[in-house]
């Protein structure tokens, strides 16, 4: 387990009670859509904290869109509801604005998956007066999922790889995708034949790699950022009659559906972000924000989970107790 998450489970313990006498009010999670697994576990990771601290708690769906979220916190501010609020940010440089108007409220604020600000690799408060952030760099997670591939293709000659991204349109995922090229295409055995969008969605994952499948029957590797992704790739590959444990697959999030896949040898591995864990912690940081405690600004995923973030089969081997944080 990561410093953070002792630091969670002992905070909960010895000021959750004190927490639930004194504090009340309700805190806002502002998923980037609630319609996925992750951001619901997220969203349980925040109810867990918030009710051991005396807090209610409410979820609002983003949608996807950048402009419905932007208008959901600006809404939520208005109302005069909430007492702080937790953001899965679906733009993470545009929704600056937003922050600026809670904070300047006096409203503890923090963001989740993705720092604020024009950096996505620093944690470090890029809007003034920002609670905390718990989130993953992207590029050195992408940058470790690449390094994977190369290891793998090294006796490969060519190896061909499929990137299958969320939405070209996220910044977070233009900045992996060109982490995955830029590591990639310094190996002249490693071929990028195509990169497909899955929309963090099996069905346009499926539809997507069935295309890519078509013009590129012989694939080595597919490299994702999402495991939801690889449920569509999976079900695609075994339709072109190709057995998905002759691949390289690796996914992201740490899903229980890809440790079960890991565990099996269907898939290779996942980048694991820990969303209950990172709900938890962000809550947490809040809670002590409005009760007047000590906060922890920013808090990297990839060193606070309860296990290695870059999963694999040696990982699960050493931590058979690991079972993934939410479904898909």
């Amino acid at each position: 387990m990561g410093k953070f998450g002792k630091l969670l489970l002992a905070g909960t313990a010895l000021t959750g009670l004190a927490g639930a006498a004194a504090a009340e009010g309700t805190i806002a999670y502002f998923a980037a859509t609630s319609q996925n697994g992750f951001n619901q576990a997220t969203y349980e990771g925040v109810q867990e904290v918030a009710a051991a601290r005396g807090y209610d708690t409410e979820i609002l769906d983003g949608q996807f869109d950048a402009a419905v979220q932007y208008s959901q916190i600006e809404d939520a501010l208005a109302s005069g509801r909430y007492v702080g609020m937790i953001v899965a940010p679906n733009d993470s440089v545009g929704i600056a604005g937003a922050f600026e108007q809670v904070i300047a409220e006096g409203i503890p604020i923090g963001s989740v998956l993705f720092p604020i600000g024009p950096d996505l690799n620093s944690l470090d408060p890029q809007v003034e007066g920002i609670t905390v952030t718990a989130a993953s760099p992207p590029v050195p997670g992408a940058t470790s999922q690449a390094g994977a591939v190369v290891e793998y293709c090294a006796d490969k000659d060519p190896c061909r790889v499929v990137i299958m991204i969320g939405a070209q349109i996220f910044p977070f995922d233009n900045l992996r995708l060109e982490t995955f090229q830029s590591v990639l295409g310094e190996h002249d055995n490693i071929e990028v034949v195509a990169v497909g969008e899955g929309y963090y969605s099996p069905d346009p994952s499926l539809q997507a790699m069935s295309d890519i499948l078509q013009a590129n029957p012989d694939v080595d590797v597919v490299l994702s950022n999402a495991d939801q992704h690889l449920v569509g790739v999976e079900i695609a590959l075994e339709g072109a009659g190709i057995d998905p444990a002759d691949l390289y697959l690796s996914g992201g999030g740490a899903a229980a559906i890809a440790i079960s896949a890991i565990r099996e040898g269907r898939w290779d591995s996942t980048l694991a972000y820990f969303p209950k864990t990172m709900g938890a912690l962000a809550m947490e940081q809040i809670a002590n924000a409005i009760e007047g405690g000590p906060v922890t600004q920013a808090i990297n995923m990839d060193e606070a989970g309860p296990i290695e973030a870059m999963i694999d089969a040696e990982v699960l081997a050493a931590n058979p107790e690991f079972t993934g944080e939410w479904e898909q």
